[in-house]
């Protein structure tokens, strides 16, 4: 794990997850009801497990106070979270909740519920787990865990941020909380129970959840609340003009735990620093990518002797591509990589990329470190510095992850990705790409893709060193 990125405690109801996917092409003769056969099933972390292994899987240690007995539904939920997250139980009443959905694709026709356990009480290692923390995450699905330790929490949202994902099952978060994240429903719900007052149209559900949120901000004492609105992104509200975080781009999948991606993902930031605004954007864009690689199936861990491992992580922004690329094959999703220095970035790049993005359901962009790009173009390069361009790049709607390697060529790095596809730019046609054979050995393809002409990152370099400075200023 990444340990410069702060360490959070995930607090709540886990659950245990499963998933039988198959194809549905007729109906029951007896009975107008799917067929589907040709199953598969699989296993994951739901809940607050879910939202702790995705927190763990932005790369920060992780630890997951929740309420787990002795039942076997608990002890296969140990199992898939050995090695993700360190484990602080409470004990539980009761048998640990289930749910099993029946799939054709991507589409859910039945959801079966098992287990209605309940968190019991708090321990000491749970209580100082809370209070110690230097980031808390709340997903409360109205199981009593959070209740239990209601107190702790009422503690730590004194000295440090909490993020709060409420269900309506549950009680309001407590005073204090940086931000609380509940769904459009929820929020509607909770509201509901304040003021009476309703909204009607697509109009008014965006005047509806603004309005909600005003109103849970100041009934819960909360810094802020994001209501989270699925496609259209999410509204953030301190309890006056709300400010709406849109979707980068559509993504179609199962969105299955998106909340959880979102809200894993600000609270992650939120600990490590970041302001409320930046965190929900960060979060948005998150849960987007989740839903577009396979959502909660695609952390999932299947029941076949071919189900895809672990990589392991290789460095910080490399570690974020590689498991990107991972969580998108085991999807069955087409993983595109594109790469180039991506000094001074530019239409003829931009474009490039949207190109490579529309050929797969990723786009991981490989870039030179600062060394190698002097190894390549010169000291005098690069003019932008690898953090900087890394930036940049993972601002593009069309780019899912970044790699950076320190090689003269990408072998390395690709053989860490395996991607579908490599894409380079149409300038390289009739050359003999030294990364080809590597990438065609895995069933890879290497494509070409349209170049802008007359954009280069040396010739805009020389058209600004020849431009005057500006008059009654000196030269920067």
């Amino acid at each position: 794990m990444n340990s410069s990125r702060t360490p959070l405690v995930v607090v709540g109801d886990a659950l245990l997850d499963h998933d039988l996917c198959g194809r549905a092409e007729r109906l029951a003769p007896d009975a107008p009801v799917p067929v589907v056969h040709g199953t598969r099933r699989s296993s994951r972390p739901g809940g607050a497990a879910l939202a702790a292994c995705l927190a763990a899987a932005d790369g920060r240690p992780v630890t997951l106070v929740t309420a787990l007995g002795d039942d076997p539904a608990s002890d296969t939920l140990r199992e898939l979270l050995s090695g993700r997250v360190d484990l602080v139980e409470v004990p539980l009443d009761g048998t640990l909740s289930s749910k099993t959905r029946v799939m054709a694709g991507d589409r859910p026709l039945l959801r079966l519920d098992d287990g209605e356990g309940r968190a019991r009480a708090a321990t000491g290692a749970a209580e100082a787990a809370v209070t110690g923390a230097d980031g808390v995450l709340v997903a409360d699905y109205g199981r009593g865990t959070a209740d239990v330790l209601r107190a702790a929490l009422t503690t730590a949202a004194t000295r440090t941020p909490v993020v709060w994902d409420p269900h309506v099952r549950g009680r309001p978060p407590v005073p204090g909380v940086r931000l609380a994240t509940p769904s459009a429903q929820e929020a509607r719900a909770f509201a509901r129970r304040l003021d009476d007052a309703d909204g009607t149209g697509d109009e008014a559900g965006l005047r509806t959840a603004a309005r909600d949120a005003r109103t849970l901000v100041r009934a819960w004492q909360a810094r802020a609340v994001a209501v989270t609105l699925g496609e259209r992104g999410a509204l953030l509200s301190h309890g006056e003009t709300p400010l709406l975080v849109p979707t980068p781009a559509a993504a179609a999948g199962d969105p299955c735990g998106a909340g959880d991606r979102f809200a894993a993902a600000a609270a992650g930031l939120l600990a490590d620093g970041a302001l409320t605004e930046a965190a929900v954007q960060a979060a948005v864009h998150a849960a987007t990518r989740y839903v577009a690689e396979g959502g909660a199936r695609a952390v999932a861990t299947a029941d076949r002797a071919d189900a895809p491992e672990a990589v392991p992580p290789s460095g910080d922004t490399t570690a974020d591509a590689v498991r990107t690329a991972t969580r998108v094959r085991a999807a069955g999703g087409t993983v595109v990589a594109a790469g180039g220095c991506f000094d001074l970035l530019h239409a003829g790049h931009v474009a490039l990329l949207q190109a490579a993005r529309r050929a797969g359901d990723c786009l991981i962009v490989c870039i030179n470190s600062d060394d190698s790009v002097r190894r390549r173009k010169g000291t005098g390069r690069p003019l932008v510095p690898a953090p900087d361009r890394v930036r940049v790049l993972r601002a593009l709607e069309c780019v899912d992850a970044v790699a950076v390697f320190d090689e003269d060529t990408p072998e390395r790095i690709l053989g860490e990705l395996r991607p579908h596809i490599w894409a380079k730019g149409g300038d390289y046609a009739r050359t003999e790409l030294p990364e080809q054979p590597l990438v065609e050995s895995w069933g890879g393809q290497v494509l070409l893709l349209p170049y802008l002409d007359g954009r280069s990152t040396t010739a805009l370099a020389h058209r600004a060193a020849q431009s005057p400075a500006p008059t009654g200023g000196t030269p920067r």
